[in-house]
């Protein structure tokens, strides 16, 4: 099954409502009370809220890449792990909760106002030290068709809303693992900052294509952060560049791909194939037009349970990151005159 990931959250109280739900942007937390869960005004610096107003369970991230044009969301590569389909999280003191249900309560249409008895019989648990808790669903996994039904399945064993002890979560709660997907999908790549000799627009047939970045890739980490009625969790996704793949685009090549491990320095990752057993070679001119030259970045993603990148990495792995860039590269044929 394609591994997918979330690119927000969204709670919700069951899948038929998240399957039906047409929300738009880059929200991601709502939990059905009607919360459109976009990041509140003015926040910056890599910072985004999970949940709309201040009784929402948030979520902050916190990334050392704040991204430029050509970087883009991490493509993943494949790989065993896939993010939890759902789990439960704190939402509602009793005192918010009773609030909420009211707003659902029957009105008198007259007054406009609600008719007395609606909370007869229903205990808030005012008074008590705890949480109303949510059950809440990766929304994107769930609009991507990806998602097998034993998934969904196990998410139904879930309560849809429950009230929690203090000091007492319940199985299936919001967890490390369950934020490192939410960081993970947080996770935007630079493209690789490629630099070819002779120039793009200067390829030679028969003269190998040599790679070098024109500056050093540093490592990308994401943290995302959840802070709310007692429970404080961290996760930490670092994503560290291994290794390039260059593909010629076309056929008129040999080799037509080479594959390149990349070096540590003190700034940053860095490859120069000019001594490399392996570099391009175009063995036709493009003529008047031009050759699709690609360059892709292999990033091997860990992630940490806590908010610091160089804390221990956990299990279970996550799949690699794919950053690419495509540039049109033009090759001419240098004919020598012999006397």
């Amino acid at each position: 099954m394609p591994v997918t990931f979330p690119t927000r959250l969204v709670s919700v109280l069951g899948a038929a409502a998240l399957l039906t739900l047409g929300y738009a942007g880059t929200a991601a937390a709502g939990d059905g009370t009607g919360s459109s869960g976009k990041p509140p005004a003015g926040e910056g610096g890599g910072e985004g809220s999970s949940a709309g107003g201040s009784i929402g369970a948030q979520v902050q991230y916190r990334t050392n890449f704040k991204g430029t044009k050509d970087s883009s969301p991490i493509a993943p590569s494949g790989g065993p792990w896939k993010p939890p389909l759902c789990w439960t999280q704190p939402k509602f003191t009793p005192k918010q909760y009773k609030e909420e249900q009211k707003k659902t309560a029957p009105i008198d249409p007259s007054t406009g106002k609600t008719l007395p008895g609606w909370n007869e019989g229903k205990d808030f648990h005012e008074g008590d030290k705890g949480a109303w808790w949510f059950r809440t669903y990766a929304v994107d996994q769930l609009k991507s068709g990806n998602i097998e039904l034993g998934d969904m399945e196990k998410c139904t064993t879930i309560k849809g809303v429950q009230w929690v002890e203090a000091g007492e979560p319940p199985a299936d709660a919001i967890s490390p693992l369950a934020l490192a997907g939410l960081a993970y999908a947080e996770t935007k790549l630079p493209a690789p900052p490629v630099t070819l000799r002779p120039a793009a627009d200067s390829q030679i047939v028969n003269l190998p294509t040599h790679v070098k970045f024109d500056a050093p890739l540093e490592r990308v980490w994401v943290t995302a952060h959840f802070d709310h009625l007692g429970v404080d969790l961290a996760a930490t996704t670092v994503a560290t560049p291994v290794a390039l793949r260059v593909e010629a685009g076309t056929d008129f090549a040999d080799p037509k791909t080479c594959e390149y491990d990349l070096s540590k320095g003190k700034t940053g990752y860095q490859v120069d194939t000019s001594k490399a057993g392996c570099n391009i070679a175009f063995e036709k001119s493009s003529g008047d037009g031009t050759y699709p030259l690609q360059a892709q970045v292999t990033w091997k993603v860990t992630w940490t349970d806590s908010a610091d990148p160089d804390g221990a990495p956990r299990t279970p792995d996550l799949p690699a990151g794919l950053s690419t860039f495509e540039q049109d590269v033009a090759v001419k044929e240098v004919q020598s005159v012999n006397r």
